[in-house]
């Protein structure tokens, strides 16, 4: 069974107790190594790229159920909890400042992982475009602030990254068996509720031909680009409006961000031009190609060809919303009903104290 997706948590303040941070990487050791020994990596990393189980395994080890510190801490006490040459599993970056260090440690894995050079860097490839593709073709609104990746010494792997906007997290799950392309639906799927008005998905299927012919703007001279630019960027008046059961008010920014806007678009479409990416995930590839230069190639195949991309916004399931009464949604009970019965054989099986079982199992039955 193949679920990768998306989750929404509410942002709460504090940290983690030492002490509770301790428990969880006892317990997570001890679950992580029965569900590798008992069925394999491969269903590891599928149960880690499972929004679902990642959900209640963060609610096993003892954190808030529905807070944005359940993605942070869990992946931080399976990262301290998972060891390489044991499991054959790593954990590699994390929050902040830690999330840039994740291609050191994917390469510093050689010396435990039977893999080639070649393949490291196709895991250092899969890590930067995972990040990039939630950053700057997923316009949602929520900024990067968490990356995980997660890999075997067989060479699979799955990311775990999380987004803030508006005192929300957004949570994004990847599988790499489920990913054939890295800008095409990667995140097969995808669940959620909670929906911004408009998200700019160039990784919808719906906008492949804004994907391809945003391939051929750039082929061509920038140049012949600009005037297109500044007339797909231009924001029209009713756009400024703030509207109110009393008041209808127009509202000017006190600033004109259209001209530095095509200067560094600019910059960066001369820098695509001058490699001459052969597809769209090869554009995206590029250094210097993020948000502001996908959104305006999207709305300049709009407006000169009339191949417009995805506006919708692809989650479709949201922890934070979901509930057992039914609204907005009901529970998918078969899902829970299989990560219930994973959770608990992994908890009876695991060898950890009778106290720290019974506590574990009480916590999952109480969030299911």
């Amino acid at each position: 069974m193949k679920r990768v997706g998306i989750a929404e948590l509410p942002l709460h303040g504090g940290k983690c107790p030492p002490w509770l941070f301790k428990q969880m990487v006892k317990l997570g050791r001890a679950i992580s190594a029965v569900i590798i020994q008992e069925y394999s990596k491969e269903e590891f990393l599928m149960r880690i790229a499972d929004p679902f189980f990642f959900q209640s395994l963060g609610c096993v080890l003892g954190y808030d159920f529905h807070s944005s510190g359940l993605t942070t801490v869990t992946m931080g006490a399976l990262k301290e909890a998972i060891k390489p040459e044991e499991l054959g599993i790593a954990v590699c970056g994390g929050k902040g400042k830690v999330s840039k260090r994740t291609p050191n440690e994917i390469q510093k894995l050689t010396d435990v992982f039977p893999i080639s050079s070649q393949k490291v860097e196709e895991l250092k490839y899969a890590s930067r475009m995972a990040a990039k593709v939630d950053n700057a073709c997923v316009q949602d609104g929520y900024q990067l602030y968490h990356h995980c990746f997660v890999l075997s010494e067989d060479g699979g792997w799955v990311v775990v990254q999380q987004g803030m906007h508006d005192r929300y997290a957004r949570r994004y799950h990847w599988l790499s068996s489920g990913v054939e392309s890295f800008v095409d639906e990667p995140h097969s799927g995808i669940a959620g509720d909670r929906k911004e008005e408009v998200v700019l998905d160039m990784t919808a299927r719906k906008s492949e031909e804004a994907r391809k012919t945003s391939v051929d703007l750039v082929r061509d001279n920038p140049k012949h680009l600009l005037p297109y630019l500044r007339e797909a960027e231009q924001r029209s008046l009713d756009e400024y409006f703030e509207r109110s059961p009393q008041v209808l008010k127009l509202v000017m920014p006190t600033s004109h961000a259209i001209t530095k806007l095509t200067k560094q678009t600019s910059a960066a479409l001369q820098r695509a031009y001058e490699l001459q990416p052969e597809n769209y995930e090869e554009l995206v590839a590029i250094r210097g190609i993020g948000p502001k230069a996908v959104r305006a190639l999207a709305l300049v195949s709009d407006l000169i060809y009339g191949k417009p991309p995805s506006w919708k916004d692809p989650a479709r399931y949201s922890f934070a919303h979901g509930g057992k009464d039914g609204v907005p949604f009901p529970v998918d009970k078969p899902t829970y009903q299989k990560t219930t019965e994973i959770l608990e054989g992994a908890i009876q099986e695991a060898k950890i104290g009778q106290k720290e079982k019974i506590n574990a199992i009480r916590r999952l039955q109480e969030f299911l």
